[in-house]
Protein backbone atom coordinates (compact mmCIF):
# COMPACT_ATOMS: atom_id res chain seq x y z
CA UNK A 1 0.00 0.00 0.00
CA UNK A 2 1.47 3.35 -1.19
CA UNK A 3 1.28 6.01 1.53
CA UNK A 4 -0.35 9.30 0.02
CA UNK A 5 1.72 12.30 -0.59
CA UNK A 6 -1.07 15.04 -0.48
CA UNK A 7 -0.97 15.50 3.23
CA UNK A 8 3.15 15.52 2.98
CA UNK A 9 2.93 18.65 0.70
CA UNK A 10 0.14 20.13 2.34
CA UNK A 11 2.09 20.22 5.62
CA UNK A 12 4.94 21.54 3.68
CA UNK A 13 3.67 24.37 2.18
CA UNK A 14 2.00 25.24 5.11
CA UNK A 15 4.88 25.59 6.97
CA UNK A 16 6.50 27.90 3.95
CA UNK A 17 3.54 30.26 4.60
CA UNK A 18 3.74 30.60 8.16
CA UNK A 19 7.43 31.29 7.98
CA UNK A 20 6.81 33.70 5.20
CA UNK A 21 4.80 35.87 7.08
CA UNK A 22 7.59 36.11 10.15
CA UNK A 23 9.62 39.17 9.92
CA UNK A 24 11.37 42.15 11.60
CA UNK A 25 9.25 45.56 12.17
CA UNK A 26 10.71 48.79 12.83
CA UNK A 27 12.69 51.39 11.92
CA UNK A 28 15.79 50.17 10.09
CA UNK A 29 19.20 51.51 9.80
CA UNK A 30 19.98 53.24 6.20
CA UNK A 31 22.26 50.74 4.16
CA UNK A 32 25.37 52.24 3.12
CA UNK A 33 28.80 51.14 1.90
CA UNK A 34 32.04 52.85 1.31
CA UNK A 35 32.38 52.70 -2.26
CA UNK A 36 29.59 55.61 -2.62
CA UNK A 37 31.04 57.41 0.06
CA UNK A 38 35.06 57.22 -0.37
CA UNK A 39 35.23 61.05 -1.77
CA UNK A 40 33.98 62.28 1.83
CA UNK A 41 36.29 59.96 3.66
CA UNK A 42 39.36 59.72 1.82
CA UNK A 43 41.85 62.13 1.17
CA UNK A 44 43.16 60.43 -2.19
CA UNK A 45 40.47 58.92 -4.53
CA UNK A 46 40.68 57.33 -8.14
CA UNK A 47 37.71 58.01 -9.53
CA UNK A 48 37.81 55.03 -12.60
CA UNK A 49 39.12 52.16 -12.93
CA UNK A 50 41.92 53.02 -15.71
CA UNK A 51 43.29 55.55 -12.97
CA UNK A 52 42.93 52.74 -10.08
CA UNK A 53 45.06 50.05 -12.24
CA UNK A 54 47.55 52.60 -13.02
CA UNK A 55 47.93 54.86 -10.68
CA UNK A 56 48.89 55.39 -6.66
CA UNK A 57 49.36 57.63 -4.21
CA UNK A 58 52.92 57.10 -2.12
CA UNK A 59 52.02 59.82 0.10
CA UNK A 60 49.74 63.15 1.25
CA UNK A 61 50.86 66.44 2.98
CA UNK A 62 49.43 69.06 4.61
CA UNK A 63 51.31 72.35 4.93
CA UNK A 64 49.28 75.20 6.77
CA UNK A 65 50.50 78.69 5.55
CA UNK A 66 51.50 81.39 7.41
CA UNK A 67 48.04 83.30 6.23
CA UNK A 68 45.80 80.66 7.53
CA UNK A 69 45.39 79.08 4.04
CA UNK A 70 46.04 75.15 3.61
CA UNK A 71 48.34 74.14 1.05
CA UNK A 72 48.16 70.20 -0.18
CA UNK A 73 51.29 68.08 -1.69
CA UNK A 74 50.20 64.58 -3.27
CA UNK A 75 53.03 61.94 -4.59
CA UNK A 76 51.55 60.37 -7.25
CA UNK A 77 52.83 57.11 -8.68
CA UNK A 78 52.54 55.42 -11.79
CA UNK A 79 52.34 51.89 -11.45
CA UNK A 80 52.78 50.65 -15.12
CA UNK A 81 55.62 49.68 -17.37
CA UNK A 82 54.25 52.40 -19.87
CA UNK A 83 53.80 56.09 -19.93
CA UNK A 84 50.65 57.28 -18.54
CA UNK A 85 48.49 60.64 -18.91
CA UNK A 86 45.71 61.27 -16.05
CA UNK A 87 44.17 64.47 -15.05
CA UNK A 88 44.36 65.57 -11.04
CA UNK A 89 42.60 68.06 -8.78
CA UNK A 90 41.63 68.86 -4.99
CA UNK A 91 38.03 70.00 -3.41
CA UNK A 92 38.77 71.82 -0.22
CA UNK A 93 36.73 71.41 2.44
CA UNK A 94 36.02 73.09 5.67
CA UNK A 95 36.21 71.38 9.21
CA UNK A 96 33.17 69.56 8.83
CA UNK A 97 33.67 67.94 5.31
CA UNK A 98 31.78 70.42 3.13
CA UNK A 99 32.83 71.93 0.21
CA UNK A 100 34.16 75.49 0.77
CA UNK A 101 33.49 75.93 -3.18
CA UNK A 102 37.22 76.31 -3.59
CA UNK A 103 38.03 73.20 -6.33
CA UNK A 104 40.89 73.45 -8.45
CA UNK A 105 40.69 72.88 -12.36
CA UNK A 106 41.72 70.09 -13.27
CA UNK A 107 45.40 69.37 -14.32
CA UNK A 108 47.18 66.96 -17.12
CA UNK A 109 49.53 65.23 -15.42
CA UNK A 110 52.20 63.03 -17.44
CA UNK A 111 53.80 60.26 -15.49
CA UNK A 112 57.17 57.88 -17.29
CA UNK A 113 56.73 54.38 -16.44
CA UNK A 114 57.05 53.65 -12.50
CA UNK A 115 57.63 57.70 -12.14
CA UNK A 116 55.85 59.74 -8.84
CA UNK A 117 55.73 63.03 -9.23
CA UNK A 118 54.97 65.69 -6.33
CA UNK A 119 51.72 67.59 -7.41
CA UNK A 120 51.25 70.65 -4.87
CA UNK A 121 47.35 72.28 -4.43
CA UNK A 122 46.66 75.47 -2.53
CA UNK A 123 43.43 76.75 -1.35
CA UNK A 124 42.45 80.16 -1.64
CA UNK A 125 40.67 80.48 1.28
CA UNK A 126 41.05 79.88 4.77
CA UNK A 127 38.11 77.89 5.36
CA UNK A 128 39.90 74.81 3.86
CA UNK A 129 40.40 72.61 6.84
CA UNK A 130 40.21 69.18 4.72
CA UNK A 131 40.46 68.01 1.13
CA UNK A 132 40.11 65.35 -1.28
CA UNK A 133 42.81 65.06 -3.95
CA UNK A 134 41.11 63.33 -6.72
CA UNK A 135 42.49 61.58 -10.11
CA UNK A 136 41.05 60.30 -13.28
CA UNK A 137 41.61 59.09 -16.69
CA UNK A 138 42.84 62.08 -18.87
CA UNK A 139 40.05 62.86 -21.45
Amino acid sequence: MKPSLVPTIAAAMAALVLTGCVGETGPFPPLDTTKFTLENTDRFVLLDQAAQNSVTCTGVQEVPLSDGRLEVVANVKNRENRRIQVQINCVFKDAQGFSTGDETPWQTLILSEYATEAVRFTAMNTAAKRYTVRVRQAR
